[in-house]
């Protein structure tokens, strides 16, 4: 998308000066487009997914995709509530997302559980920055609808990792040293005879 698309305004009467606007329209429309892609990816794992924890991770997945659904609306109407134009379309969101492609030689539930976690941790990172820049710009509204966002997508992050924990070996100061899947985890036992 053309710069000057995510940043279009047009005639409002909201207080906020319209060169403000239109940084924050922009910003808006960056989250917009990774929430898109983002809710596209938890809906790829959500219809992949393999393995013992199928069912769990398939819901979890499932449930994921739609809060990032609510999260697309309340963006994109954001958007134009400041008089901006929400560039939502797939091919947007594929063309300006920041968020990395998801994989596609992936299977079993905790190769899916990394890949989101990942994703998120960007995504969460992103968020956090929109705040303070929003913000700046003088619009508290935004600043609190991305704080907003944020705590659900730090609990999601957190609900992803919780699974990937038990597998991790710790180092001294708390970073993850070593991360297996449960599935790489497993000790074979040779056969008895």
């Amino acid at each position: 998308m053309s710069d000057n698309l995510s940043t279009r305004l047009y005639p409002t009467r909201i207080d906020i000066p319209a060169e403000a606007r239109k940084q924050i329209a922009g910003i808006l429309n960056q989250t917009l487009a990774a929430t898109s892609d983002l809710k596209s990816q938890a809906k790829q794992a959500h219809w992949n997914v393999k393995g013992t924890d199928f069912y769990q991770l398939h819901e979890l997945f499932d449930e994921i995709a739609g809060e990032l659904e609510e999260y697309i609306d309340m963006f994109a109407e954001r958007i134009t509530a400041l008089g901006g134009y929400a560039c939502g379309t797939v091919r947007m969101a594929a063309a300006n997302s920041f968020v990395p492609e998801y994989p596609t030689d992936i299977l079993m539930g905790m190769e899916h559980v990394t890949a989101l976690a990942d994703r998120f941790a960007p995504y969460a990172k992103q968020l956090r920055e929109a705040i303070d820049k929003t913000n700046d710009l003088g619009d508290a509204d935004t600043a609190d609808l991305y704080t907003e966002v944020s705590r659900t997508i730090d609990k999601r992050l957190w609900f992803l990792e919780a699974h990937l924990q038990a597998a991790v070996t710790q180092n001294g100061n708390g970073n993850a040293a070593n991360i297996k899947t449960e599935e790489q985890a497993v000790v074979r036992q040779p056969a008895v005879r």
